[in-house]
């Protein structure tokens, strides 16, 4: 059931609203003013607020103020008035309100507006979680020296717009490199488009790197907006560039030279504003070397360049590593959080894990499924 909180200095209508809105199976509480209403905010827990605009003590506009630097736009409040104006009405929506009423209050308005903003509180909250959720699974976990020093180093790159080449083997978390310096950026608010360019054919790499135009070949049946639009604003991450073909090579480096794209089968220009953060687990030096990869485009995009270290070179970082896949895993599952006994883990860490963090997360998985309720030793060496 809702809570909501009721304020006005007339009691008249404080009665009316509450006997209105519990009809309609709302839990409602009164404040005679802002100061009131206030304290009632510090010490309880509302999901909604209508408030007077002119009361003593403390008025509508001073309260929704407070609300909004203690809450943020967790807590929709709704500004009631019988001296409205236009201007009144902007300033308070510019300073936070959900909505504002003119009064005689209208009964149809209220319980639509009501409904309106605890449904967008829920979804608000929900949007919250989702994203912390999200975060979570790119989280760089580890303290070892390894780990820190490329922390250290996306901490200095990511406020500028520098492009990152980011090697190292499969595995290893070179997309949450990636995603780390994107998040910490200006283009945070922006998209963060992932391109892998080992998994697309080379006949169709340049249709989703740029896009086409319809009828540009037999199955363009429409235009299509390619990964380098769907970022504007933001990042594109190119992960295993080392793949690209030579021809696609041309056009990116194009892209990044003069900030522009030209959709397949299209004659226009289209200006793109990108952070172009590139991945592989090849050496691009020696690709070079063999002709299979571009030169110019490798100094184009090796402005900084991050080595991500495999697992066996961060061991020190397995015990943070399986308390968190483990914490996840069993969420994800929904069963009970299981233990892994240090014994267990001293034995993971003997292990040469040649896919990395990915393999490391798969064996944590089955160790979930396959041990007891303390994974321990003999449950490593009979599931690894």
């Amino acid at each position: 059931m809702a809570s909501l909180l009721i304020v006005d200095d007339e009691r008249a209508i404080r009665n009316t609203l509450k006997d209105i809105l519990e009809v309609e199976n709302y839990s409602v509480d009164t404040a005679e003013d802002g100061k009131q209403a206030l304290e009632k905010i510090q010490n309880g827990k509302y999901d909604l607020v209508f408030s007077d605009i002119k009361m003593p003590n403390m008025d509508g506009t001073e309260l929704l103020e407070a609300i909004v630097r203690e809450r943020g736009n967790t807590l929709p409040v709704i500004l009631i008035s019988g001296h409205a104006t236009i201007d009144i009405a902007v300033d308070a929506l510019k300073k936070g309100a959900y909505d504002f009423i003119e009064k005689p209050l209208d009964l149809n308005r209220i319980l639509i507006t009501t409904r309106n903003a605890l449904e967008k509180n829920v979804l608000m909250h929900e949007t919250s979680k989702l994203k912390k959720k999200i975060a979570g699974q790119y989280e760089m976990i580890g303290n070892s020296t390894a780990l820190q020093a490329i922390k250290t180093d996306i901490a200095k790159i990511a406020p500028t717009d520098a492009r990152v080449l980011i090697t190292g083997p499969n595995g290893a978390g070179k997309e949450l490199v990636a995603r780390a310096i994107h998040e910490q950026s200006a283009r945070a608010k922006f998209p963060f488009i992932e391109v892998n360019c080992a998994a697309i054919p080379t006949e169709l790499i340049e249709s989703e790197l740029f896009g086409h135009e319809k009828g540009s070949f037999t199955s363009a049946v429409k235009t299509r907006i390619g990964k380098f639009e769907q970022a504007e604003g933001g990042t594109i991450f190119l992960d295993e560039i080392g793949d690209m073909s030579l021809a696609a090579q041309a056009k990116v480096l194009r892209a990044l030279q003069e900030k522009k794209i030209t959709r397949v089968g299209g004659e226009k220009d289209i200006s793109v504003d990108v952070r172009v953060i590139a991945a592989t687990n090849k050496d691009l030096k020696e690709e070079i070397a063999e002709k299979r990869f571009r030169e110019d485009l490798y100094h184009r995009l090796s402005v900084i360049v991050i080595r991500v270290p495999a697992l066996n070179e961060r061991l020190d970082d397995i015990p943070l590593l399986a308390e968190h896949f483990c914490t996840a895993i069993c969420a994800d599952m929904g069963i009970p959080k299981k233990t892994i006994s240090p014994q267990a883990i001293a034995q993971l860490q003997t292990y040469s894990w040649s896919g990395n963090i990915r393999e490391f997360r798969n064996v944590i998985e089955r160790l979930i499924i396959l041990g007891g309720k303390t994974i321990d030793e003999n449950d490593v060496k009979q599931y690894m």
